[in-house]
Formats: structure tokens, C-alpha cells, sequence
């Protein structure tokens, strides 16, 4: 049975419906956090990467790794972080495919877009610290 935000509780459909969403959903779902230093800036938490996007890798083989994001692969669900890759046994080097989740964003590449994201992201981060922190008045 479906629940009433369209999302099914069924093993087999959540996960139909994760991997076949289209390109735009996929953006979504491929966030990253950001560091603490813009998570204070900004007042948002997590963001969903692009390219030219600068990334600290904290999770797996490569963690402590720092580079630039040179793709967003939407169709692996990875990134390619730039040199971070494999040297293949014909000498030929392969990037290796991050998870967006294992990475923390340290620099953001700004455009009007995607500063317009922030400052709505930042909007409902104070509205839900101003309803958290207000006292609740009684009513008889």
C-alpha cells in the first residue's frame, strides 16, 4: 500500500523507484554535506554537488583525498574527483567513482541558481530554530 506522499513502503518498489528516477531526482538524492565552516555560512546542511564543486573525501580508500569534482556521473550514482583515479594495467589511469555521501563539500561553486538554493535553504533552517526555541503558550 502506497503511502500518502506517493512513496511505496515495499522493498521492491522503493527500490524500482530509486534507481530508475529520472535525472533531476537523481540530482537530489546525489547530495553531499557541506563542511562546517559553509554549513555555518550558508545555515544548510547539505547541498546536491555539481561540477568545479571542491570535495573532501572522508570515507573508504581514499579518504583524506581533496580535489575538484570533474564529473557528476548521475547515471553510476558517483563522482570523479580529480586526482583521485587508478593506473589500469595497460598504463592507462581510470577515475574511481565516489559516492557523493562519502564526500564533504569544502568549496562551492556559486552562480545565481544555486545561491538562490542556499538562501531559501537558510530561510527554513531559521524558521524551524525560531519554532524550536519559541515558547509554547497555553491555551484553556
Amino acid at each position: 500500500m502506497a503511502a500518502a506522499n506517493g512513496l511505496a513502503s515495499d522493498r521492491r518498489k522503493s527500490r524500482k523507484a530509486h534507481f530508475t528516477a529520472p535525472s533531476g531526482i537523481k540530482r537530489k538524492i546525489m547530495s553531499s554535506p557541506l563542511s562546517k565552516e559553509l554549513r555555518a555560512k550558508h545555515s544548510a546542511r547539505s547541498i546536491p554537488i555539481r561540477k568545479d564543486d571542491e570535495v573532501l573525501i572522508v570515507r573508504g580508500k581514499y579518504k583524506g583525498r581533496e580535489g575538484k569534482v570533474t564529473q557528476v556521473y548521475r547515471k553510476k550514482w558517483v563522482i570523479h574527483v580529480d586526482r583521485v583515479h587508478i593506473e589500469k594495467s595497460n598504463a592507462a589511469t581510470a577515475p574511481v567513482g565516489i559516492h557523493p555521501s562519502n564526500v564533504v563539500i569544502t568549496s562551492l561553486k556559486l552562480d545565481k541558481d544555486r545561491k538562490a538554493i542556499l538562501e531559501r535553504k537558510g530561510a527554513q533552517g531559521e524558521k524551524k530554530e525560531a519554532a524550536a526555541s519559541g515558547d509554547v503558550e497555553m491555551v484553556e
